[in-house]
């Protein structure tokens, strides 16, 4: 018996390896937008800190600088992760430190906002703490679907990372940073 089990095992073992689950990358459109949630922004500016996108990406503020919204173009979903094209870049004025976030992936499963970051490695940054709405739009050429009211905050990963980079201690876990809304639109 044993010997049957070892000998299935053996024979099932490269079977499996020679065919690793694959995401099936496509082409999509729409946007993801995170708005800083109320105070982040004011306190960030106190402690020098400033946000700047990165083309494609834009950062816009209000009137007052209360808060910024940044806006990024979806460019292709792989199952649940969305990848938008550009980024942002967060930025220490008083020692010209920065961090970039390029080429976010939104993963509405994985609920994480994953970024390439200046060190060249990927770190999810952001936790997507919930999603107040979920819709799916289908017709005949196209499926659209929008996340909206997603409650973002830094990951522990990502506020060590701002906070060692940056020189600073105003990244914290423990505080909605943003909202953000996702919508994807790709072929049927």
């Amino acid at each position: 018996m044993r010997r049957w089990l070892a000998l299935l095992i053996a024979m099932l073992i490269p079977a499996v390896l020679a065919s690793p689950a694959q995401a099936f990358e496509e082409p999509a459109t729409g946007n993801f937008a995170m708005t800083t949630a109320p105070g982040v922004l004011p306190a960030w500016s106190s402690a020098g800190i400033t946000i700047a996108g990165i083309s494609p990406g834009s950062v816009t503020t209000t009137r007052f600088s209360t808060n910024a919204t940044i806006t990024l173009p979806v460019v292709a979903r792989a199952q649940s992760a969305n990848a938008t094209a550009g980024g942002f870049r967060i930025s220490n004025t008083d020692t010209g430190a920065s961090v970039r976030c390029l080429i976010p992936t939104v993963d509405t499963k994985a609920l994480v906002v994953d970024c390439l970051t200046t060190s060249g490695y990927n770190t999810a940054l952001f936790s997507i703490e919930s999603i107040a709405t979920r819709q799916s739009f289908v017709s005949s050429t196209n499926r659209t679907t929008i996340f909206q009211g997603m409650d973002l905050k830094l990951t522990t990963a990502g506020a060590l990372v701002l906070n060692r980079e940056l020189g600073t201690t105003v990244f914290t876990t423990s505080v909605r940073v943003a909202t953000g809304d996702l919508n994807v639109t790709r072929a049927r």
